[in-house]
């Protein structure tokens, strides 16, 4: 038997201000019940089959491209439409690769985690 994923880490230095903002980009990932506060070092948010994407306070500021990154995919509009509500959440653009109905947009979140929005399923 192979492993399956328990949780995505991020570092982060404000793991609170990351998970609310998350949690208004993403639909299948909620606050979890349990009370988070400005000062914990790791929040996060939980998802389907109880994964979780973990913020993790570290000192440091994120310097270069991350290696590995979400990629979201809208479930109840276009993939313009996306880009512009989470620009709108404080998202911004870094790279549009964008070609009509082809291709996608790479985006920021608030600390400079890139990710990128895809277009609808089918």
């Amino acid at each position: 038997m192979a492993s399956r994923t328990a949780n995505f880490c991020i570092d982060s230095a404000n793991p609170l201000s990351q998970v609310r903002w998350w949690a208004q980009v993403l639909e299948d990932f909620r606050l979890p019940d349990a009370e988070l506060g400005p000062d914990d070092d790791e929040c996060w948010l939980v998802g389907p089959g109880g994964r979780e994407i973990i913020f993790i306070r570290v000192p440091e500021p994120k310097t270069v491209k991350n290696r590995m990154h979400m990629c979201l995919r809208p479930t109840d509009r276009s993939r313009d439409e996306e880009v512009e509500r989470v620009l709108g959440l404080g998202a911004t653009l870094v790279d549009d690769l964008r070609k009509g109905d082809k291709g996608w947009a790479v985006l920021a979140d608030p600390e400079g985690n890139e990710f990128c929005v895809l277009t609808p399923a089918g």
